[in-house]
């Protein structure tokens, strides 16, 4: 798996984690990689999601393989410290996380909620309790989907997200990696729900 394995070698079974196996009612931030492909990325994001405390990591079907070496490097580790579901079909996905009540909120460029503003709404929390708000609560259960590196979110994955939300950009850059926006969106998550 690696040319720098420092004269260790190991050979064992891979087991996989099903949907079914995952307790709904416990998750309250989670990763969901929609057709990611490159197996930096989905490193990154894994080790990010371990990072800021998810709850789980899920790669839809037609991102890659989670077994690929240069994923496996990329988690640092993280890839065995919390649980992650692949080759899962998003429709299936959103109908088990909105029947625990689990927000699912699209990260784009384009979204109409800004990462920042949502932070400030979630850390006012005496908000107008008994009002229903017309923003995201990311001090709710939140499932952030992340999109293609090339293509990013289809237009049935934001049918399926409640909200869309972008990253703030304030330099010249025109859009962030992948990798990046999850960190950034992970943790806004992990911060408000501390």
């Amino acid at each position: 798996m690696s040319p720098d394995a420092q004269g260790l070698v190991a050979v064992l079974n891979t087991s996989h984690l099903h949907l079914d196996d995952v307790d709904f009612g416990s998750v309250r931030n989670v990763a969901v990689l929609c057709t990611v492909r490159d197996p930096g990325n989905a490193g990154t994001i894994i080790r990010a999601a371990d990072a800021a405390g998810a709850d789980l990591v899920v790669l839809t079907r037609g991102s890659v393989e989670l077994e690929n070496p240069k994923v496996v490097r990329s988690t640092a580790g993280s890839m065995f410290h919390l649980p992650i579901v692949t080759d899962i079909e998003l429709g299936e996905l959103s109908g088990k996380l909105r029947s625990v009540g689990v927000q699912i909120l699209a990260a784009a460029g384009e979204g109409a909620h800004d990462l920042d503003d949502l932070l400030d709404f979630s850390s006012d929390s005496v908000t107008k309790s008994g009002q229903t708000s017309e923003v995201p609560d990311l001090a709710a259960p939140t499932a952030w989907l992340f999109g293609n590196e090339a293509q990013g979110l289809s237009d049935l994955e934001f049918e399926l997200s409640d909200y869309a939300v972008r990253v703030p950009l304030r330099g010249k850059a025109e859009s962030l990696n992948v990798a990046t926006a999850a960190t950034v969106c992970l943790y806004a998550t992990s911060r408000a729900q501390r």
